[in-house]
């Protein structure tokens, strides 16, 4: 696995989510599967073989994924986005919650498009 190149596509998917979702907040989640495509399409095979295959491409993917989560959710908890603004649109008071369930939603959600996105990733390198 290539650090550099998941770390890289990691803080992609946070910036393009970040920039998207104050622009068009539907075209937000276009930024985990562009972060997933990235980290998997340039990398290499892992192991004994030199070709990636698919659970490859969605592992590396689900990496940057997690990590573009984590990103994505330190963004909006430190003051991208208003926490509790956020709260009561979904029927939170406690601010603490708001923020964990932001944190969760945001790894949830980059984590299983980022995985699409590296299997895309190594489907269209082939």
């Amino acid at each position: 696995m290539d650090w550099k190149i998941i770390g890289i596509s990691a803080l992609i998917n946070a910036v393009i989510t970040s920039v998207l979702s104050l622009i068009f907040f539907p075209l937000a989640f276009l930024g985990p599967i562009i972060g997933g495509f990235l980290a998997s399409y340039p990398s290499e095979g892992f192991e004994d073989y030199e070709r990636m295959d698919e659970k490859d491409g969605a592992v590396v993917g689900a990496i940057s994924g997690l990590i573009g989560g984590l990103i994505i959710a330190l963004i909006l908890v430190l003051g991208f986005g208003n926490i509790s603004a956020i709260g009561l649109k979904i029927g939170l008071d406690n601010v603490l919650t708001t923020g964990y369930v932001v944190l969760q939603l945001s790894i949830v959600i980059s984590l299983v498009l980022s995985l699409i996105g590296g299997v895309i990733g190594v489907v269209v390198k082939r």
